[in-house]
């Protein structure tokens, strides 16, 4: 699905830090060149035909033509995330070193771990340009300044974060179940993408790295965040109930489990925030 970013017309890009806050996202993509910077917890990246793992410090490049979803978040993940206009792009990215950077999709992954001194100098430039955003012409000429030395630390890294291929039917369940078919069996997911139930939860926990059940169960708890604090006073039950789970008690066993806190102290949590 191609997304139409909300960046205000006058500026180059944008860049804010993310927090999860159980909000989701379905497989998308869009015009703009985008990178993240983790600097809290693990999640994972899901490509049409592979997956890259993310942890603290590591530095993703996300092209305009690869579509992509965030999966599996801990619950304190955090990151970076800046998008580039493709007229910014044109203008600075005019040498070799960087013409990867105007491709639409280039071959390999570009996921590398920078290091401790370099995640603490591009988080300080990032806190001073994210000050600027109101001052339209400031924001615009420090983003050329944020594209380049975010590529120079990529590209000044040693360890590179290699990705792992995905076949197509474990792509597709996991669509399926990110689209909201929170209510299929094994069995019926494994009829609509064509393998046995057992060959289909095999290869989902070995490529994904979570089995069949956990995901689902994850993609319920991320339901249930959202219809309970879409500001509708939906009660606890009927959101637990809306977002697939059998009944209160299957809820908060799940719940409990994903988020570390029962349903009524993660509530006290998240409002002390």
């Amino acid at each position: 699905m191609k997304e139409r970013l909300r960046i205000p017309d006058a500026l180059d890009g944008y860049l804010w830090p993310y927090h999860w806050k159980g909000q989701t996202h379905p497989m998308h993509r869009h015009d703009e060149l985008e990178f993240n910077l983790v600097t809290r917890g693990t999640a994972r990246y899901l490509f049409r035909e592979r997956r890259q793992e993310l942890g603290r410090h590591d530095l993703i490049w996300l092209f305009p033509a690869q579509e992509h979803i965030l999966i599996d978040r801990t619950r304190n993940f955090s990151m970076w995330i800046a998008v580039f206009r493709p007229r910014l792009l044109r203008r600075v990215c005019r040498r070799d070193a960087t013409k990867v950077l105007r491709a639409e999709d280039p071959q390999g992954g570009f996921c590398r771990r920078l290091s401790s001194a370099a995640v603490a100098r591009l988080e300080a430039l990032m806190h001073e340009l994210r000050s600027a955003i109101p001052d339209v012409e400031r924001f615009n000429a420090g983003l050329p300044y944020l594209l380049l030395e975010v590529w120079n630390a990529y590209a000044s890294a040693d360890e590179s974060q290699a990705g792992a291929a995905v076949h197509p039917a474990v792509e597709q369940a996991a669509q399926e179940l990110r689209g909201g078919n929170l209510e299929l069996g094994v069995e019926a997911l494994a009829a609509k993408v064509g393998l046995s139930p057992n060959r289909l939860s095999r290869l989902f926990k070995r490529q994904l790295g979570v089995s069949l059940t956990e995901f689902r169960n994850r993609q319920r708890v991320e339901r249930f965040l959202r219809l309970y604090g879409d500001g509708q006073r939906t009660s606890m039950l009927d959101a637990a109930l809306g977002a697939g789970f059998g009944s209160y008690a299957q809820f908060y066993r799940v719940f409990k489990q994903q988020t570390g806190h029962a349903p009524r102290a993660w509530q006290r949590v998240e409002d002390a925030d």
